[in-house]
């Protein structure tokens, strides 16, 4: 069989290496923190903070882990009955080890994003939300991967690899049934269900329901719609319903249609499947190595450009809707509410999939000016 983890002689070596790792996830989230807070732009820093600091190391906590066998250890270790279960343990453990180091890293930011966002947001309640988050995403993952380790010795990595692209895929319209089970949800009162209806009628936004998310205490003026065609369903924010008018709300409900119209979320999900296929090829020897990591490559970027090609066109779908200055506005809305300062960029990074908000503001201003003229 194949299993993503090598089982260990003991427990001990594993058990022993994660102190070390908390103190590395505290070490660098202290240190992300005191560095962003002196930076231009804090709140968008941050952001990037977790992307590409936090976020990785995650990923190599977690792949360290496994590969000292901290799970199959402990599964061993209390005599588990059954194969799958103990795979499920070991799995389950070490990804809420994983999780683990995330929080310890999560825990040193939260001040300073308080500070930069004034926020009213204690660490005690920040830690809370994002435990259950970790929890509830271990849960998740480990039905996901320990299924896909009951596969013969024999297949190609290839084969697990399209597995995983396939629950991957799985993972995007199952959304709308996960998002409730790791972050609290409520439905929406008649007055604020039927607000959301005449908003969504005029954004051209077709969802089947509505779920409220509570962010009162940190203060995210957020929109999300997950789902498959035929059932579409809109997660908005407590704050985006107090902090923005029905102009504002109906902009950005609009823009959230256009990407849906534009298929922005397949498009970024088919290029890292695809990409990733050929990259996996690559590296297997399952077929000519430089030709498939050229492929790869070229997939990564050339899905970027798409994507923000998509961006673009769902910002018009939603001046169309409502007026280009009516969206600009509703976005440097959104970017005083999140103290984020409107990044511009002089030429387009190839390597992003977002167009920068400040580029997105100026079109927009731009597309208004060409109308009036």
């Amino acid at each position: 069989m194949v299993s993503l983890q090598t089982a260990p002689a003991s427990l001990g070596p594993a058990v022993a290496v994660i102190p070390v790792l908390l103190l590395v996830g505290f070490a660098a989230g202290a240190l992300g923190d005191a560095v962003v807070r002196r930076l231009p732009n804090p709140v968008g820093k941050y952001r990037l903070l977790y992307a590409a600091v936090l976020f990785p190391l995650v990923l190599l906590s977690y792949a360290f882990l496994a590969f000292l066998g901290l799970g199959p250890a402990l599964a061993d270790w209390l005599h588990v009955p059954t194969e799958i279960l103990g795979r499920g343990v070991a799995n389950f453990v070490e990804f809420l080890a994983a999780g683990l180091v995330w929080l310890v890293a999560y825990a040193p930011t939260v001040r300073g994003v308080r500070d930069v966002r004034d926020l009213e947001l204690s660490t005690r309640q920040a830690l809370s939300k994002m435990g259950r988050y970790v929890v509830g995403l271990s849960v998740v993952m480990t039905s996901v991967v320990t299924p896909l380790q009951i596969v013969p010795s024999g297949d190609s990595p290839l084969v697990l690899g399209i597995g995983l692209a396939c629950i991957g895929l799985g993972f995007l319209y199952a959304s709308p049934w996960l998002v409730p089970i790791l972050r609290s949800t409520k439905a929406p009162t008649d007055g604020t269900a039927e607000r959301l209806t005449t908003l969504c009628r005029r954004a051209g936004l077709d969802v089947r329901d509505v779920h409220v998310l509570d962010t009162d205490d940190e203060e995210t003026a957020n929109t999300l719609v997950r789902g498959p065609p035929g059932y579409r369903r809109l997660f908005v924010t407590t704050t985006f319903l107090e902090r923005f008018d029905d102009g504002t709300a109906t902009a950005l409900l609009a823009v959230e249609a256009g990407r849906l119209r534009a298929s922005l979320l397949e498009l970024r999900a088919s290029t890292v499947v695809v990409a990733g296929l050929a990259l996996v090829a690559s590296v297997t020897g399952v077929g000519p190595r430089w030709p498939l990591l050229g492929v790869s490559l070229a997939v990564l970027l050339g899905g970027f450009w798409c994507s923000r090609r998509a961006v673009r066109t769902a910002d018009d779908y939603a001046g169309e809707r409502t007026t280009p200055a009516a969206v600009a506005e509703a976005l440097e809305r959104y970017a005083d509410v999140h103290a984020l300062e409107p990044t511009r960029r002089r030429f387009p990074n190839p390597l992003s999939i977002n167009v920068a908000l400040g580029d997105r503001i100026d079109r927009l201003r731009r597309q208004e000016t060409e109308d009036v003229i």
